[in-house]
């Protein structure tokens, strides 16, 4: 642990002094884990690869104020990105302020029999298929755990838009990932069994 700490001090250092390989280093050590958080916000892939490069962008430039002993550096990373993709994703998205009572809003319960037969490249698949605005609430709230008020500050939208867009994302998965979904993109298994 202590070797990665010290890899990771050399490349802050490195690209505090501005040094390209440094930088490379970085971004190589981080692409894989930043670039999964950008695919679940961003619903297109070049989107995606695009608030990669704009968060690492940011990094590089903002590199001077992160301090080692308040925190982690993957940690500090992955908020730039986490708001880099809210920024683009917000950009992108459309939202429809949401006026009605929140009491129609239904709670869709997914079973956890269905949840056990995905992958989590299924997971991922099926939440991508939301809108874009949809899929931002859905992962701050589910994924981040952010609640409503955090969510409607962060996007710029009302606290009960909010709650219907997650209410809705819940709606729609349920859809995606019902077990016919399921079944049909699974090989068959052999049925030459005696009955």
């Amino acid at each position: 642990m202590k070797l990665f700490a010290s890899q990771e001090e050399r490349l802050v250092s490195g690209c505090k002094a501005n040094q390209r390989a440094a930088q490379e280093g970085l971004y190589k050590l981080f692409y894989a884990e930043m670039l999964r958080i950008c695919y679940r916000y961003l619903k297109a892939d070049e989107l995606a690869v695009e608030a990669l490069n704009a968060g690492f962008l940011k990094v590089f430039q903002h590199i001077g104020s992160f301090d080692g002993k308040k925190g982690e550096l993957g940690a500090w990373i992955r908020t730039i990105m986490l708001r880099t993709c809210i920024d683009l994703g917000r950009k992108e998205a459309r939202f429809y302020e949401h006026n009605g009572d929140d009491q129609e809003i239904d709670e869709v319960v997914v079973e956890p029999e269905i949840l056990d037969k995905l992958y989590a490249q299924d997971l991922l698949h099926a939440i991508r298929q939301l809108p874009g605005a949809t899929q931002l609430v859905f992962n701050l709230s589910v994924i981040e755990g952010y609640s409503h008020k955090e969510i409607a500050e962060q996007l710029q939208i009302g606290e009960s838009t909010s709650r219907w867009h997650l209410s809705e994302a819940r709606k729609q998965l349920r859809t995606i990932i019902h077990p016919e979904h399921i079944s049909s993109n699974k090989p068959t298994e052999n049925k030459n069994t005696a009955t």
